[in-house]
């Protein structure tokens, strides 16, 4: 090789070092992850909005990184969380458990991706479900329209049972909303209801300690990512008093607990990852309808039943599309 040829070779490599030469590779999308929850509880759901992101093409670590952020069941740190991805910045936010908590600092122009439990056009996240508009789109769970259907599987599985008990975080807007809704649909059924609070992981073994207290025959825990946060130490508190108790979310089953029934996470949050794919490629948020789930999950944690010793009614064990034995 001539001398020449070799120094302008040298001349060629060396380039490719610069910083101008790097700028020119294309850059990789960083998303915003803003959970109410907590990274543990986060685990199945992330595993699900990964799935979505694959289908779409995108991969962690590969062409995509993901800034989290968990306020650990403490909703007022969210705010704070939000400001820092966007402070970043991130191309899209995908933000879950007490959205309206972070609504304002995430702005207008940002891309948001949200899940909520709640009806987004009554709590006026969106205009319209069909065509969102701006910069939001998401999944609403719903959760409201399952409270009665919660309720009456509780009422088959404990037919004589004439008290109930509801655990609810008062922060969160959706739970208290259900709360409300229970308490209708139990005084149909002749069921007085009395309302148990908990905001902080101190306020949940104090409830426990007085639901013992007043000898309910049943309890019902509302939606709140507090409490999915701290699922274990309500299961198990549920477990100590010996109380049968209903969840909305699979995982508290999962966790030891007699029932569940809600939507499903996995469909929920492969949605979710899907669409952070699709306005990552281009599509406006406003543009993809906002989207609601179309399976709902009963799952019955027989071993638990045992040892609250019960039997599991042969209609109540027929629905269940998951027993844990």
């Amino acid at each position: 090789m001539r001398r020449r040829d070799f120094i302008a070779l040298l001349g060629s490599a060396a380039a490719l070092g610069t910083p101008v030469a790097r700028a020119q590779q294309p850059a990789v999308p960083t998303i915003g992850w803003l959970s109410g929850r907590s990274a543990a509880a986060d685990v199945p759901i992330l595993r699900a909005f990964r799935q979505g992101l694959n289908a779409r093409g995108y991969s962690e670590g590969s062409n995509l990184s993901i800034e989290y952020r968990w306020a650990d069941g403490r909703a007022d740190m969210l705010p704070e969380l939000a400001v820092g991805l966007v402070r970043l910045p991130v191309a899209v936010v995908v933000a879950s458990g007490s959205f309206q908590r972070s609504r304002a600092q995430l702005g207008t122009t940002i891309p948001i991706v949200f899940v909520t439990g709640g009806d987004p056009v009554k709590e006026g996240i969106v205009s319209s479900l069909s065509r969102p508009g701006g910069n939001l789109t998401g999944v609403t769970t719903f959760q409201r329209p399952s409270t009665q259907k919660r309720l009456q599987l509780l009422h088959e599985f404990l037919p004589r049972a004439t008290s109930l008990a509801i655990l609810v975080n008062q922060t969160e807007v959706v739970g208290m909303a259900e709360a409300t809704d229970l308490q209708q649909a139990a005084g149909t059924l002749g069921l007085p209801v009395r309302v148990l609070s908990a905001e902080t992981e101190r306020d949940i073994d104090s409830a426990f300690a007085s639901l013992a207290q007043m000898r309910a025959d049943a309890l019902y825990v509302a939606v709140s990512p507090f409490f999915l946060t701290y699922a274990d130490q309500i299961v198990a508190l549920a477990a100590r008093v010996k109380v049968p108790t209903c969840y909305y979310r699979e995982e508290f089953a999962y966790a030891g607990g007699l029932m569940s029934y809600g939507s499903s996470t996995e469909e929920t949050y492969v949605i979710a990852g899907d669409y952070t794919g699709r306005i990552l490629k281009g599509t406006k948020p406003g543009d993809l309808p906002v989207q609601q789930p179309t399976k709902f999950k009963l799952i019955i944690n027989l071993k638990t039943a045992k040892s609250l010793g019960l039997t599991v009614p042969g209609t109540v064990l027929a629905l269940a599309d998951e027993v844990i034995e």
